[in-house]
C-alpha cells in the first residue's frame, strides 16, 4: 500500500467546532490538502484558521464535483447529518460522525442507498464513540467471548448532546456534561460483571441559558424527556447566564473508557480497558475523521463503494505509511 502521489483533497461541510478541528488536522497531514470549506453562512463572514483557505457557499458544492476526493461532514447528528449525508453521498465520497447510536442502522441504510447509486464510498459514525470505542467493544467481545462489555463516557462535555440542547425551543445556549457513576466504574474494574442499567452508569448535567421570556420548566421538561439523548438518564438542568456560560463552560474536555471483563478459564479473570483523556473533544474527533478520510479515499480508489463503518476499515488504511513501513516499524 503506497502513499498517494498527489495530496488527498478534503472538503469541509460546516464550520463549527468540528469543522475548525478538521481544518487544523488536515494541516498536520502532509498527504492531504484542504480543497475548501462549505458553509450555510455568508462565506465572506467566515474566518478560517488559514487565511488562504477557500470558503464557499453550500449551494456551490455540486459544481465542485470532481475537485474534492473526500467530504468531511461536520454538522450535527440531530438534524444536519441525516439529511446531508444521503444527499451528498450520491455525488461525493464522504465521512461523518453521526452519533445517535439508536439510529445508526437507519442512517446506514439511507446513506448506503445513495452511495451505491452514485458509486461513491461513504463512511458514517466515525469519531471516538461511535468509532474508536466501537472497535474496542468488538475486540473485547472477540477476545473474551465469556464476558461483559461496559462503556463509560466522561466526565466531559458532549458535543452531540450539547447541540441537541441548543436546538430546544427557548434555549439561547447551553452545554451538557456526561459524568460516570464512580461506584459502577469500580465494580466493573474489579471483574465482577455487574448488571448495570443505562441510568446506573451515567448522570447528565446540563447548563442552559434561556431565551428572553422562555418558560424554564417547559425547557427543562423538553430536555430531560428527549428520546435517545436524556430520557434514560438522571439529568439535572441548571439555568445560568450567558456570561457564566462563556466564562465557565468554554472548554470542551471529554474522554471515557471501554472495559471488557471476562474469563478464559474458571479461575482466571481478564480485564481489557481502553481509555481516552481529551483536552478537546472536537479536535480529537476531527483527527479521527481525517484519518478515516484517508481510508475512504483508498477504499474508493479500490472500487469499494457503498456505506461503510469503522468495522469495515483495515487499520493500515488509516496510516499515511506504506504497508512495508508499517510491518517494519509498528508490527
Amino acid at each position: 500500500m503506497a502513499s498517494t502521489t498527489s495530496p488527498i483533497r478534503i472538503g469541509i461541510v460546516g464550520y463549527g467546532n468540528l469543522g475548525r478541528g478538521v481544518e487544523a488536522a488536515v494541516a498536520r497531514n502532509p498527504d492531504m490538502q484542504l480543497a475548501g470549506i462549505y458553509t450555510r453562512r455568508d462565506p465572506a463572514q467566515l474566518q478560517p484558521l488559514n487565511a488562504g483557505t477557500p470558503v464557499h457557499a453550500m449551494g456551490s458544492l455540486l459544481s465542485h464535483k470532481g475537485q474534492i476526493d473526500v467530504l468531511i461532514l461536520c454538522g450535527g447528528s440531530k438534524d444536519d447529518l441525516p439529511r446531508q449525508a444521503p444527499e451528498l453521498a450520491a455525488h461525493f465520497n464522504l465521512i461523518d460522525s453521526f452519533d445517535t447510536h439508536a439510529r445508526i442502522p437507519e442512517h446506514f441504510a439511507n446513506v448506503d442507498s445513495a452511495a451505491q447509486g452514485g458509486q461513491t464510498t461513504a463512511l458514517i459514525s466515525a469519531g471516538w464513540d461511535p468509532g474508536m470505542f466501537s472497535i474496542n467493544r468488538v475486540m473485547g467481545e472477540a477476545l473474551l467471548p465469556d464476558g461483559a462489555t461496559y462503556t463509560f463516557w466522561g466526565k466531559g462535555l458532549s458535543q452531540g448532546h450539547s447541540d441537541a440542547i441548543r436546538r430546544v425551543e427557548g434555549v439561547a445556549g447551553g452545554v451538557q456534561y456526561t459524568i460516570p457513576v464512580e461506584e459502577a466504574v469500580n465494580q466493573v474494574r474489579s471483574g465482577v460483571r455487574p448488571e448495570l442499567s443505562t441510568r446506573d452508569k451515567h448522570q447528565r448535567e446540563c447548563y442552559v441559558v434561556l431565551e428572553q421570556g422562555a418558560d424554564a420548566e417547559a425547557v427543562r421538561r423538553s430536555i430531560v424527556e428527549m428520546p435517545h439523548y436524556f430520557d434514560q438518564y438522571d439529568t439535572t438542568v441548571h439555568f445560568i447566564s450567558a456570561e457564566e456560560l462563556a466564562r465557565e463552560h468554554a472548554a470542551m474536555p471529554h474522554g471515557g473508557f471501554v472495559i471488557r471483563s471476562g474469563n478464559t478459564s474458571a479461575q482466571n479473570k481478564q480485564v481489557i480497558e481502553y481509555r481516552l483523556q481529551l483536552d478537546s473533544n472536537p479536535e480529537f474527533t476531527s483527527s479521527v475523521l481525517v484519518a478515516y478520510a484517508r481510508a475512504v479515499h483508498r477504499m474508493a480508489q479500490a472500487g469499494q463503494h457503498g456505506c461503510k463503518t469503522v468495522f469495515d476499515v483495515a487499520p493500515g488504511l488509516l496510516s499515511p505509511k506504506s504497508a512495508e513501513q508499517l510491518r517494519a516499524e509498528l508490527l
